[in-house]
């Protein structure tokens, strides 16, 4: 990766979902940030750098992110990644275990090659032509740098609609992508409405399992200071709470 300002640490979280329906969910991250279309995507761009503020490494930051809004969420949402070290990207939909895979700065690939096989699937990637592509980024190339990696991971993923505005580009400082964002939404804060926009199901027992695990995942963040996983354990408490409220006013036939 290049040795200018371009090692600061960055990232992009992108959904598989239209704006109006990331809009509702994102304030619960607790982070200001910019929402804008990505083709049938959309991303959130960071205004601010938990990493650096609370000395988290960059990945595990945005791995909690998109368990978070992943969460309860019928679209996979995808982190993307990177520091002066590392570049990587996680992958979250549901209640599964995120996958990802890390390269190192020079695009020595660190990853397990099963990691994108199992990307590919959850992503519903061409098995053939897509898995191909994937593997190339999985072998040694001395051309190709981590930056270079995201470049190749993002070309891939233009098949499944994702289409980044114009001078939104991976591995750049936070202020440069900040900059490039010039038709986009800010989001902020949280609150009830908006988790009850976001179209939590209704099934008492899901609340309640929401409850049982968000409580004891926001209680290791924050004896790990961990600001990603708080964000997790933060939206299953609110989402599981809200929906048992939901059921009590509003009971099923």
């Amino acid at each position: 990766m290049p040795t200018d300002a371009s090692t600061a640490p960055g990232a992009l979280l992108l959904c598989r979902a239209a704006p109006d329906a990331v809009a509702p969910l994102a304030p619960l991250l607790q982070e200001r940030m910019l929402l804008t279309g990505a083709g049938e995507w959309s991303v959130l761009v960071p205004e601010g750098s938990p990493w650096l503020r609370a000395g988290e490494p960059v990945d595990r930051v945005l791995t909690g992110w998109a368990a978070a809004l992943a969460v309860g969420s019928p679209w996979p949402v995808l982190g993307l990644w990177w520091d002066a070290d590392r570049a990587g990207y996680t992958l979250a939909s549901g209640f599964r275990r995120p996958v990802g895979y890390v390269w190192l700065a020079d695009g020595t690939p660190a990853g397990e090659e099963e990691a994108m096989h199992t990307f590919a699937a959850r992503l519903g990637l061409d098995p053939v032509l897509d898995a191909q592509l994937l593997d190339g980024l999985t072998v040694p190339d001395p051309a190709a740098d981590a930056r270079a990696r995201l470049h190749g991971l993002l070309a891939v993923l233009t098949r499944a609609g994702v289409e980044l505005p114009e001078g939104l580009d991976a591995g750049e400082p936070a202020h440069r992508l900040l900059g490039a964002v010039t038709d986009a939404r800010q989001v902020e804060g949280a609150g009830p409405d908006g988790a009850r926009g976001a179209g939590m199901p209704r099934a008492h027992w899901l609340a309640l399992a929401e409850l049982a695990v968000g409580a004891p995942v926001a209680a290791w963040a924050v004896r790990r200071r961990s600001v990603g996983w708080a964000a997790v354990g933060a939206v299953l408490m609110v989402h599981g709470g809200l929906e048992l409220s939901y059921e009590t006013v509003f009971p099923r036939d």
